[in-house]
């Protein structure tokens, strides 16, 4: 069984959430799940930027990413967030390696708008190395950074990074750890299933915007792309990953339209 699990740069921001969820991660390792690790680093991002007196600029949420941003997005996301989860990881018995999208054309990306700068869109991904790596027992962590067709480095947007190399690596269940506990109906109630048409439906009636109607687009893509399953679940609440991967009915699972 194969699983991705995407990690908001917020939840990784506190050392002891951090060091939290890589022990829930080495729990569900233990029970043989094959394991990728997709991470942001938004919050880290925007402090570095802000102690050297740079101001981040964003059109529709995605960050603008000139050549001065993409070095930084370098040194944070590939950098220090990385080092920081694997290290982590590691304190918690996980035979975790650090990646980004570059690595073995694990995620090539085009410019997705040039007022954008280097910001990228995934338009392939090469999943080989994470076969290799999670049969050898090693957990993938994957930093958001893709690489272009001629030597561009892009920054690229978590959610996007992680339906890409979850639907390339053709992944069991894919895991979002949110801020939210789940995916709310018109009434705030959580939903604790829907299928690529009640998501469809959400989105359209005007329940599900900003945010959440994201996440949903990009649940859609992923199981419309082979995906089995998605998880919408808040990345605080206790022991959150160890209960996405068991009996529990727990945040939002989104399916195809074949309920199983």
């Amino acid at each position: 069984m194969k699983a991705l699990i995407k990690i908001g740069g917020s939840l990784l921001d506190d050392p002891a959430a951090r060091h939290d969820i890589a022990r829930q991660i080495a729990r569900v390792a233990e029970l043989g799940w094959h394991i990728t690790v997709v991470h942001g680093g938004g919050k880290q991002m925007t402090r570095f930027l802000e102690e050297r007196g740079i101001k981040s600029n964003f059109v529709r949420g995605l960050r603008v990413t000139t050549e001065e941003t993409i070095d930084a997005v370098l040194k944070v996301l590939a950098g220090s967030v990385n080092t920081q989860l694997v290290s982590a990881l590691g304190l918690a018995g996980v035979k975790a390696v650090g990646l980004t999208g570059i690595d073995s054309g694990l995620a090539v990306a085009e410019q997705l708008d040039p007022d954008l700068g280097f910001v990228g869109r995934v338009t392939s991904s090469d999943s080989h190395l994470l076969r290799t790596l999670t049969a050898a027992g090693y957990v993938p962590v994957v930093a958001c950074v893709a690489g272009g067709a001629q030597g561009e480095v892009f920054n690229v947007n978590g959610d996007s990074m992680a339906v890409a190399v979850a639907s390339n690596w053709y992944v069991d269940r894919l895991v979002f750890l949110t801020d939210v506990p789940g995916v709310l109906d018109a009434n705030k109630s959580i939903m604790p299933l829907l299928t690529i048409s009640g998501c469809s439906d959400l989105i359209a009636t005007g329940i599900a915007t900003g945010g959440m109607q994201a996440k949903l687009n990009a649940a859609i893509e992923a199981v419309e792309h082979g995906v089995r399953e998605v998880r919408i679940v808040k990345g605080s609440d206790p022991d959150i990953v160890t209960r996405a991967f068991g009996n529990e009915e727990i945040g939002t699972r989104i399916v195809g339209e074949t309920v199983s």
